[in-house]
């Protein structure tokens, strides 16, 4: 299991930098993110080097700024791989809350990080069906 910082912030210009440039003066290194945004405001969630410190850097400059648990799935980079992954959820009747793409540094291999509503069950369940989870 892993640990995401969603970050809450303003939709408007430079809001993503500030954010990047308060992890990179506390050497933080993103290992991956996604963003979804609105009219007003975005979510941002990453995987980082030390999500404790990034969720208290972000905090004490003022962003609402969370710690949860996801799950980082290595999957081979070919064809059918993530596909085979949702089938397995699928058939296990787990819902995908959402969905982005980091990779293994270590092994070059790409990594899906995703949430569930269960995390231990999604995990024990993906482990039992063969899945290599981080």
């Amino acid at each position: 299991m892993l640990k995401q910082v969603s970050i809450f912030a303003a939709n408007e210009k430079g809001a993503m930098q500030k954010i990047t440039q308060l992890l990179a003066d506390k050497d933080i290194n993103i290992w991956g993110s996604v963003t979804n945004d609105s009219a007003e405001y975005g979510i941002v969630r990453m995987i980082v080097s030390d999500p404790v410190r990034a969720e208290k850097v972000l905090g004490d400059a003022g962003y609402l700024a969370q710690m949860n648990d996801v799950m980082g799935i290595e999957l081979k980079d070919e064809v059918g791989s993530l596909d085979n992954l949702l089938k397995a959820f699928s058939e296990s009747n787990i819902n995908v809350s959402y969905i982005y793409l980091s990779f293994n540094r270590d092994s070059g291999m790409p990594v899906m990080i995703l949430r569930t509503e269960d995390i231990w069950e999604a995990e024990d369940c993906i482990r039992g069906k063969g899945f290599s989870v981080l």
